[in-house]
């Protein structure tokens, strides 16, 4: 009696580990989409430490405003990157947040040029809750600086 009531709690904790999700995983907020809207870079602040001129361990921070001109030519959010310098010339490694009306989506990777560069999504909140996917930034206007965002979510 007493092997048969172990062999029944044992069953019952295997079908109840097997039907729950697993505690690890999570499922995106946001299903397959893509983004794609225009920034005006609003401020660039660069922090020289160390030798003058660019060092590693330089910082370069940009603020931006985020638009939809399809939609309206009001400002939609605005973003923030923040750059380490890593070598002499010009890798740097950047973490960043796009503040959209919905929800906001970090991003993150390293570059060489602001004019042209890929990040990773690296999650988000609200809309973009665990958002996952990739950033393309492409410099369409040199002054006032304006770049094509386009991210692609993937879940």
């Amino acid at each position: 009696m007493k092997r048969r009531f172990w062999w029944l709690v044992a069953g019952a904790a295997a079908g109840v580990l097997a039907a729950e999700p697993w505690p690890g995983s999570s499922q995106a907020g946001t299903g397959p989409a893509t983004i794609r809207i225009t920034e005006r870079e609003v401020q660039v602040t660069r922090i020289d430490l160390g030798t003058r001129g660019t060092s590693p361990g330089d910082t370069e921070v940009v603020s931006q405003r985020l638009f939809n001109l399809r939609v309206t030519p009001k400002s939609i959010g605005h973003s923030e990157l923040v750059c380490t310098f890593v070598d002499t010339r010009r890798l740097r490694v950047c973490r960043g947040t796009y503040v959209l009306p919905r929800g906001k989506i970090a991003v993150g990777g390293s570059l060489d040029y602001r004019q042209f560069y890929d990040l990773a999504v690296l999650g988000g909140t609200g809309l973009y809750d665990n958002a996952r996917g990739s950033v393309t930034v492409t410099r369409t206007h040199r002054r006032p600086a304006r770049n094509l965002v386009v991210m692609r979510l993937v879940g």
